[in-house]
C-alpha cells in the first residue's frame, strides 16, 4: 500500500510541477520549483529529470525549465490540423452532399495517416466513423497519394495484406503510384475491407506541398469504377475552387 501512495505522490508531485513549467509567465528555475511546490530540492531534481529523460520538460540556454519536445510538437500538430479542418470543412460538406456518400479528411504526420474529420453518408450502408483510425497508407487511396506525392513514404519490409485484393508487393505498388500522379488521385477497391471502395485527392500549399487529402467512400454496391472517376474530378475541382475563394489562387493538385 505504501509503495501505491508513493507511486501516486511521485506522479502528481510531476504533475504539478510539469502544469506550473507550461503555465508559468517566465521559464522557473529548479530552486523556484521547489520552493513553490515545497519539495526538497534533490527530490525536484530527480522528478525533472525524468521528464527531460520522456521529452516532455528542457531547458533552455539559463537552465530553466520549458515546454519538451514532445509537447511542442504535439502543440504544434494539433493547430494545423485544426486549420486544415476549419479550412476545409465546407469542401467535405459539399462533396458528401452532392455525391451522398463519406467524406474524410486526413493528414500523414510521424510516419502514419491521420483521419481528423469526416462528414458522413446519407446512407446507413457504409457509414463508419474512420476519424482516429489508424489505416495503412498502401491499402487506402488517403494513403496512396500520400505516397505518390513524397508526403509519406512506403513503409520498409512486407506490406500487410489486409483483404485478397491489397496491394502487398513493392513494383505493384510504385506503378499504381505512378497512375496517381498521372491522373491526380488515387483510388481503392476491396483494398482496406470488403465491399469497400475510395477515392481521394491532394490538398497543397503554394509551394505544392501536399499537406492533405481528402477521400469519398462507400460500398461498392453503390459505386463502380466509372464513379470513382468522375468523383476524383470532382474532389480535385472542389479542392481547387475553396483555394482560389479561400486564398485568391490556386494550388495545383
Amino acid at each position: 500500500m505504501s509503495e501505491l501512495v508513493n507511486g501516486t505522490q511521485a506522479v502528481d508531485r510531476a504533475s504539478a510541477l510539469l502544469i506550473h513549467i507550461l503555465e508559468a509567465s517566465t521559464p522557473p528555475i529548479l530552486s523556484q520549483l521547489s520552493r513553490g511546490h515545497e519539495i526538497p530540492k534533490s527530490t525536484t531534481s530527480r522528478i525533472l529529470s525524468a521528464l527531460e529523460r520522456a521529452d516532455l520538460v528542457r531547458r533552455d540556454r539559463d537552465g530553466a525549465f520549458i515546454a519538451g519536445d514532445v509537447l511542442t510538437q504535439f502543440a504544434r500538430l494539433q493547430n494545423c490540423d485544426s486549420v486544415l479542418v476549419v479550412r476545409m470543412r465546407s469542401v467535405l460538406e459539399k462533396l458528401a452532399l452532392s455525391t451522398g456518400e463519406t467524406a474524410n479528411l486526413a493528414i500523414a504526420s510521424n510516419g502514419e495517416m491521420r483521419l481528423i474529420d469526416q462528414v458522413d453518408s446519407h446512407y446507413l450502408l457504409g457509414a463508419t466513423n474512420w476519424v482516429g483510425k489508424r489505416i495503412p497508407y498502401h491499402a487506402s487511396a488517403l494513403g496512396k497519394v500520400f505516397l505518390a506525392y513524397g508526403a509519406a513514404t512506403i513503409p520498409s519490409g512486407k506490406l500487410e495484406r489486409l483483404t485478397s485484393k491489397t496491394i502487398t508487393t513493392r513494383p505493384r505498388l510504385l506503378i499504381e503510384l505512378e497512375g496517381v500522379r498521372k491522373k491526380g488521385y488515387a483510388t481503392t477497391s476491396n483494398e482496406l475491407e470488403e465491399g469497400l471502395i475510395a477515392v481521394a485527392a491532394p490538398i497543397r500549399e503554394d509551394d505544392g506541398r501536399v499537406v492533405g487529402a481528402i477521400s469519398i467512400s462507400g460500398p461498392s454496391a453503390r459505386l463502380t469504377a466509372r464513379d470513382l472517376a468522375k468523383i476524383g474530378e470532382v474532389i480535385i475541382h472542389e479542392i481547387n475552387s475553396h483555394q482560389i475563394n479561400h486564398d485568391g489562387k490556386i494550388g495545383a493538385a
